[in-house]
């Protein structure tokens, strides 16, 4: 087996977190590869930025609406992927434990359209950002992280993650922290990238908000037109915020759950034991 043989195989068998990885990672590669002949050819632009990022003018993005999705597999910088394909990482999977992965899928791409539409509109809208509109554009994933890690958080917000020296910190506080950093940056610079993960932030926490509660259902469009393709927000555990009804005629498998689904979220999922997590992983795949 060659080495493209080896990478089709690998991307075929993957899950959609690394699918997302590995295609950020050949899309930042053909950037590079593009940057090396405009430079032995004079250019002074990439085409590939030029085509696939997000422009800033209204009247740039109507002739590239392309734009809206594209800008969040394209980076240019080698810190700018590599911090946010970490991130991608850890978030991904901890989504993962408790959603699909069609609905993380769901979820990393709308909340790269809803930062793409919070981009426009501010550059069209505060006076400050205004004036930088005709050359300003947006690229990067990270709309869609903060989208996938606040969707997590409004979910679960009292799981705990441990962090050296800190020790165990609950995800409303970490999403708290997500936000805050991105807002208090936007006079700083990137302005209207910070902005764009604000707007993916946002799509996160209400669309969860809305598929829980009836009455803050304001993406119900949005879920009919998925509805098709994915079940409604389901996932293999339950949160950790709800109390499992009790019932007199339980079975043992159900009584076995509960136990564990309260461990969670006393715990976390970490402090499962071996044989727990698989016991969850069979029962969700049933």
């Amino acid at each position: 087996m060659n080495i493209l043989d080896n990478l089709k195989y690998r991307f075929k068998h993957a899950g959609v977190v690394e699918k997302l990885i590995y295609v950020n990672l050949a899309v930042f590669l053909l950037v590079f590869i593009t940057n090396t002949f405009g430079f032995l050819f004079q250019s002074k632009t990439n085409f590939i930025v030029e085509w696939f990022a997000l422009p800033a003018n209204f009247n740039d993005f109507i002739t590239k609406p392309w734009t809206l999705i594209t800008y969040g597999f394209l980076h240019t910088s080698f810190l700018h992927i590599l911090l946010n394909l970490i991130a991608l990482f850890y978030v991904g999977y901890l989504f993962q434990q408790y959603f699909t992965p069609k609905q993380l899928l769901s979820f990393y791409l709308l909340g790269t359209v809803f930062g793409g539409i919070i981009f426009i509109a501010s550059y069209n809208f505060f006076p400050a950002l205004q004036n930088v509109a005709h050359n300003s554009v947006l690229l990067g994933a990270s709309a869609g992280i903060s989208a996938i890690f606040i969707g997590i958080a409004t979910y679960m917000p009292n799981y705990e993650l441990k962090f050296p020296l800190i020790g165990f910190v609950k995800l409303w506080v970490l999403a708290c922290i997500w936000v805050a950093i991105d807002i208090i940056q936007i006079p700083a610079g990137n302005a209207g990238g910070h902005l764009a993960h604000i707007g993916g932030a946002l799509f996160g926490f209400f669309y969860v908000r809305s598929a829980s509660n009836k009455d803050l259902d304001i993406f119900e469009s949005i879920k009919k037109f998925f509805a098709k393709k994915e079940p409604k927000l389901k996932t293999v555990y339950k949160s950790g915020n709800k109390t499992p009804k009790k019932s007199a005629n339980k079975t043992q498998n159900q009584q076995d759950i509960d136990a564990i689904l309260d461990k969670i979220s006393k715990s976390g999922y970490d402090t499962l034991s071996k044989s727990e997590k698989e016991f969850l992983f069979k029962q969700g795949k049933n």
